[in-house]
């Protein structure tokens, strides 16, 4: 697929920069909302589980959907089209007044932000590929921000008791607004679309690529996104169950382990480049299960919280290695190939709290957590399964002797 940044590589970057963090934020307008959104409709805890698994679920189906249509008409319409769908669905689990209403929300919420996560990774696989190094990394941290700073617009109106509805209908309308004035510095690509769609043929696309490389990029995501969601819905309550803190020492653990993870992506593309995705990979795995030893062994909190900020920094780098994997895979079926891989490392984020409460109501929450430095030793093993195609390519699969040429043109 021949990438065409029409508007120079500069202003695309930034614009997909943008699409992630408007995705984090409008995330973010769901998950900060939802003890608000539980009280308002009276759904229980165990109603709000089978919810969460409807959300995962229609996200699902969103990114296997959102696939194929990339490899026939371009990542850069379905981009469009998805995070306007996202800014106006968004609203709709403030709006529902029981289960019924929240599931519908909730589940149309969970498709567009499955299609919004795929295509705006094919997004950066593009703009990656015109850089000609790695900057994948960053691209995800603007994501991490953007939940950042939309965890305090919803904040902020909560605490002075202000209305949950115009808050969410204002970051509604700001993600239109976003939308509209990104789009044209989207990525768009050469093929025609019938040409894309005979080269990606469902008789075809399949027999075209690497299987065992596409699988084993699958399970890869599945265990590191495993491991990422036993950090969200674990570490708060990890300090407070083993240490007896209070839960405000809870809440900062998981701002630990976001800062670091925020921050960490925003330097590790050099690294990438300078030492390349497979040792980044295994190292950064090795990197997270010094960290989560550190939690699970610590004698005090305080070294405890440092283990799950250290567990940050080690995840922060792996994810955004696999889906650049995943994009360059194929010329041909790239929304395909990230959609599979993307959609595992989602089903492993839903998995990951499940098999550790599973774990630890049988035995104790440290051991539960065992699980997660399991998911990222499998990261260690297949740690090469990222290393670029072909014997002589750089880090994002070009000849070596092109790399600095290409690199000079694009900056001038």
């Amino acid at each position: 697929m021949q990438v065409r940044l029409a508007t120079g590589p500069r202003r695309s970057r930034r614009a997909v920069a943008t699409i992630f963090a408007l995705n984090g934020f409008l995330a973010a307008m769901w998950v900060a909302h939802i003890p608000v959104i539980s009280e308002r409709t009276d759904v229980g805890h165990d109603e709000l589980g089978g919810l969460l698994l409807l959300l995962g679920g229609s996200a699902f189906v969103g990114m296997q959907v959102c696939g194929p249509l990339i490899d026939r008409w371009g990542s850069r319409p379905l981009t469009i089209v998805a995070a306007s769908l996202l800014s106006a669905v968004i609203i709709t689990p403030v709006l529902a007044v029981d289960t019924l209403t929240l599931g519908a929300a909730l589940a149309a919420f969970g498709f567009a932000n499955g299609c919004l996560d795929v295509s705006m990774n094919a997004q950066a696989v593009a703009v990656e590929r015109a850089y000609r190094r790695p900057i994948m990394s960053s691209f995800h941290g603007w994501f991490s921000a953007g939940s950042l700073v939309g965890s305090g617009v919803v904040a902020a109106p909560l605490w002075v008791d202000a209305g949950v509805v115009p808050t969410v209908a204002c970051a509604a309308v700001a993600g239109f607004v976003v939308v509209a004035a990104v789009a044209r510095g989207l990525a768009g690509h050469d093929e025609s679309p019938a040409t894309s769609t005979n080269a990606s043929s469902e008789a075809s696309w399949w027999h075209g690529i690497d299987r065992r490389r596409l699988v084993l990029l699958a399970v890869v995501a599945f265990g590191l996104m495993l491991a990422e969601g036993t950090a969200y819905d674990w570490s708060a309550l990890h300090i407070v169950e083993s240490y007896g803190t209070s839960e405000a020492i809870g809440a900062l653990t998981f701002g630990a382990f976001s800062l670091a993870m925020t921050v960490s992506r925003f330097v590790i593309d050099p690294v990438v480049a300078s030492v390349g995705a497979v040792r980044v990979l295994r190292v950064g795995a090795l990197i997270g299960i010094a960290g989560m030893t550190i939690a699970i062994v610590s004698p005090v909190p305080a070294l405890a919280v440092f283990g799950w900020a250290v567990f940050g920094v080690g995840l922060a780098g792996l994810i955004p290695q696999i889906f650049t994997a995943a994009g360059n895979l194929t010329d041909s079926a790239g929304g395909r190939t990230i959609s599979i891989v993307v959609g595992c490392g989602y089903l492993g984020m839903l998995a990951g709290p499940a098999v550790v409460g599973f774990i630890s109501s049988r035995t104790s929450l440290n051991t539960g957590l065992l699980a997660a430095l399991a998911a990222l030793l499998l990261a260690v093993c297949f740690a090469g399964v990222v290393r670029p195609r072909g014997p002589s390519v750089s880090a994002l699969g070009e000849p070596r002797s092109s790399r600095s040429r290409g690199r000079a043109t694009l900056e001038e």
